[in-house]
């Protein structure tokens, strides 16, 4: 394996990584929720996990959206946090718990149609085996012999799949022009303001708090809310959104895990083939959005890979995933400037591609506008001047 292929193999699975905290933050919360939180009030849990944090960030980061991200935000934060805690407080009042979590493991199956339909990521046959392996898994891992089928609490567990998986995917298809905890903070505040008249209409006022039940807010807002929806959508805007799906079935491992170590949950043999299961599953389809690179990239069929994109690798000498991460970056107009044919009869430096991922990412740190970053964009790839001339070095 090449140097340029260690680093892409590295920072595809530190970025994986990274994003697979947000499952596991996720699923210790069954826990956390069950054991220092007040009973029975799932909608002031969610809304407080929500709208205060997103606040609290909007003050750290304190720029509002503009022109159509009012919209975009509001969409986003309805579909990825409002309508979704409320689906999932329906299904989990209507259905067991090993129900609901089984139902919602088809959610990577899910986001991989959908994203396939908005934004053309045509699911790979690996990837798709590797989610029904994982999803049962889950089965095997959470599910318990109350099962029990109730028509309105299997509508909204699918419905709440549904809401989320397009949301997702739309954090790939809408590229914000602000850092990702100011992108996070206006959807946190969104779904929060969606959440607020339904959690009062439906709970009440809210309860008194302990200290215990403070911490747990405390923990569930930073680490099960803002990190982890912000590596999350990290994950979701660099890879393939099914390779990051996927690794959203650790969210039942996490809880099961926790609940056996801390709260003394049994774990038998089911169990434990459930937990190999998910884990072959996850493992399993990351090979294969691998060959989704390769294949964009020139090396599958004529027909399969995009036509900019093709012999990139080639010509510039750079390995498969780089100038798709770079096309999934939003740079694709950038990489058009860098392509060469199969011959590689003209030499650029690979450096240039990374280098544009590194910029794009300090342009939105800085909050650079939409207008600006276009015209960075169409900068020389190869020097500095256009990020001079934004202000950006």
């Amino acid at each position: 394996m090449s140097s340029m292929e260690t680093t892409s193999s590295a920072r595809w699975g530190s970025t994986l990584a990274l994003a697979a905290l947000a499952p596991i933050a996720w699923g210790s919360g069954y826990y956390v929720t069950e054991t220092f939180l007040p009973p029975e009030r799932p909608l002031f849990g969610a809304l407080v996990r929500a709208l205060p944090f997103g606040l609290v960030l909007l003050a750290f980061r304190p720029r509002l959206p503009q022109g159509i991200w009012w919209w975009r935000a509001l969409v986003l934060g309805t579909l990825n946090i409002g309508a979704f805690f409320v689906l999932i407080f329906i299904a989990a009042y209507r259905l067991p718990g090993g129900t609901a979590a089984t139902l919602t493991a088809t959610a990577p199956i899910v986001v991989m149609l959908v994203a396939w339909a908005l934004i053309g990521e045509r699911p790979r046959a690996a990837a798709l085996v590797g989610a029904g392996v994982g999803a049962a898994g889950v089965a095997l891992l959470v599910l318990r012999a109350d099962f029990a089928v109730d028509p309105l609490g299997v509508a909204a567990s699918f419905g709440a799949v549904a809401m989320s998986s397009v949301g997702f995917v739309l954090v790939k298809r809408w590229k914000p022009p602000v850092d990702m905890l100011t992108f996070t903070a206006w959807q946190l505040v969104a779904g929060g303001l969606v959440l607020l008249p339904v959690a009062l209409l439906v709970e009440g006022a809210p309860p008194p708090l302990d200290p215990s039940a403070i911490g747990g807010f405390l923990y569930l807002g930073l680490a099960g809310t803002v990190v982890a929806y912000v590596v999350w959508f990290r994950g979701l805007r660099r890879l393939p959104a099914g390779a990051v799906a996927l690794v959203g079935l650790l969210n039942p491992v996490s809880g099961t895990i926790i609940g056996v170590a801390l709260a003394g949950e049994s774990f038998g043999g089911s169990q434990a083939l459930g937990l190999l299961l998910v884990l072959a599953g996850i493992l399993a389809g990351q090979p294969a959005m691998a060959d989704r690179l390769r294949r964009r990239t020139g090396r599958g069929s004529a027909g399969d890979g995009d036509p900019d994109l093709v012999g990139l690798e080639v010509g510039v000498a750079v390995d498969d995933a780089e100038p798709v991460l770079a096309d999934l970056a939003g740079l694709h107009g950038d990489l058009e400037g860098l392509a060469a044919d199969r011959a590689g009869r003209r030499e650029v430096d690979p450096g240039a591609v990374l280098e544009a991922l590194d910029r794009e990412d300090r342009a939105l740190t800085l909050g650079v506008d939409a207008g600006q970053l276009e015209l960075l964009h169409r900068a020389d790839l190869g020097g500095r001047r256009g990020e001079a001339d934004l202000g950006l070095r």
